[in-house]
């Protein structure tokens, strides 16, 4: 399995259904326009039978780092930090559900961030969880932030000693 750039002409947008509409709609609607402007990745696995078919997607983007809201020892520690990784958005279509590929689309966004932190630097990654998806992130080692229960983060030194 792979992940591949949503590639609008290609990429049948119109029949994923994940279950959320605002997730939906933003494969749909936005992830192409987003791409094309530079400011997101949108990265879909596709169905090896039909690979127009998207099993499930990623959207990659970085975002300023609000210091304040972490823990104080990571305030200290990355002081000077002005940005992370943001896993803007995660979902797999319906058909696809209860079968690893979110847990596979998590990790292959994590080693994409990963790769991109060791040639710009960036000290975490961090995931706004829609609701009641929390608990998924904190199995990998996400942590919420001090004022949100679904913003999530995991630091770089984190991610590199679990995929390593």
């Amino acid at each position: 399995m792979k992940t591949v750039v949503l590639d609008k002409k290609h990429h049948d947008r119109k029949g994923f259904n994940c279950g959320v509409e605002a997730l939906n709609n933003y494969l749909k609607v936005m992830a192409s326009q987003q791409g094309g402007k530079d400011n997101t990745r949108t990265f879909v696995l596709e169905d090896l039978g039909n690979n127009s078919t998207i099993i499930g997607y990623y959207t990659l983007t970085m975002i300023p780092l609000d210091l304040s809201a972490l823990p104080i020892e990571l305030q200290k520690k990355h002081s000077s930090a002005g940005s992370a990784g943001l896993i803007a958005r995660l979902a797999v279509d319906k058909r696809y559900a209860g079968q690893g590929y979110g847990e596979w689309l998590l990790i292959d966004a994590l080693h994409k961030l990963l790769q991109a932190s060791d040639a710009v630097g960036f000290p975490l990654v961090i995931v706004d969880a829609k609701e009641g998806v929390s608990a998924f992130y904190q199995r990998f080692g996400f942590v919420p932030f001090q004022d949100s229960a679904d913003k999530l983060f995991i630091t770089i030194k984190e991610i590199r000693g679990s995929l390593s």
